[in-house]
């Protein structure tokens, strides 16, 4: 497993703060969006977009590239930011989220946004795209790897499991699933609404490896990438324990905050605490 020194982790750990001050600026300035979602995932997304993946913002159609899907696409905010801070267009485009002609989407649309590898729309579809690409790429003879961003919510459907056997049963190694494991859905805890427990066993029996992180530690989110490597016969679901709402007091664990916008007061509030300033 490499060694990350700790400058690497502190860098990271400042971008995914940055992450999701630009994900709790976009969604107050549009006043729709996703924020407790987007803010569980900003390690996971900062990880990848700023160490795991091989990009180039030059060429965003790179061949070689590795694909990264997010299949929980109303998490769009904190992809959109990770997108501009790595290169693929203009910060300033953030502050246009929602206008009539932007290309920046509510759901990512890859035919409006460069480095969107995937349109996500329905939930559940990432896993099954992500294995036609990984095959694609044995198929073809290419290196890259495929990343696909799931909620734990969305695994409550059937079509996620469609895909974890059709992954399986092809040996796609370099197919890494990333669970955002935050317990809150749309209406509540997701383990009120449909349990997924065993969660692990079930991706096991599925034929996957499966490794287990604490989401929101960037050393433990870079070793699970990292082991997610030695996995050679399968492919790897990483199960990342996080926080819905992470960074903001009044929206941690709150099912309220899936999908609603901060008001003024909620705003300022928010911004204070992701600097440090409350």
């Amino acid at each position: 497993m490499t060694f990350h020194p700790e400058s690497l982790i502190i860098s990271l750990e400042d971008r995914a703060r940055e992450l999701r001050l630009d994900s709790i600026e976009m969604i107050y300035r549009r006043q729709a969006g996703h924020p407790g979602g987007s803010l569980s995932a900003a390690e996971i997304v900062t990880a990848l977009f700023f160490h795991e993946m091989r990009l180039d913002p030059e060429r965003p159609d790179w061949p070689e590239r590795d694909r990264f899907i997010l299949s929980k696409g109303h998490a769009s905010a904190v992809l959109y930011a990770a997108l501009a801070r790595r290169g693929f267009f203009p910060i300033a485009e953030l502050r246009e989220w929602g206008e009539l002609a932007c290309h920046l989407q509510g759901h990512p649309d890859r035919l409006k946004t460069s480095g969107v590898a995937m349109t996500s729309g329905i939930l559940g579809h990432g896993i099954a795209i992500g294995a036609g690409l990984a095959l694609a790429a044995r198929l073809n003879q290419m290196r890259y790897r495929v990343y696909v961003l799931l909620g734990d919510g969305e695994c409550q459907g059937g079509v996620v499991w469609e895909g974890a056997m059709t992954a399986a049963q092809y040996r796609l190694s370099d197919l890494v699933g990333i669970v955002d494991l935050n317990n809150v859905q749309l209406d509540g805890p997701v383990h009120d609404i449909m349990p997924l427990e065993p969660f692990a066993d079930k991706w096991r029996a599925f034929g996957w490896a499966v490794l287990e992180v604490n989401g929101h530690d960037m050393r433990q989110v870079l070793d699970g990438f990292d082991a997610a490597r030695e996995v050679h016969d399968r492919p790897t679901v990483i199960l990342a324990r996080t926080t819905k709402g992470k960074g903001v007091s009044f929206m941690e664990n709150d099912a309220h905050w899936h999908g609603v916008p901060p008001n003024d007061a909620q705003y300022a509030q928010a911004m204070a605490e992701l600097r440090g300033e409350a």
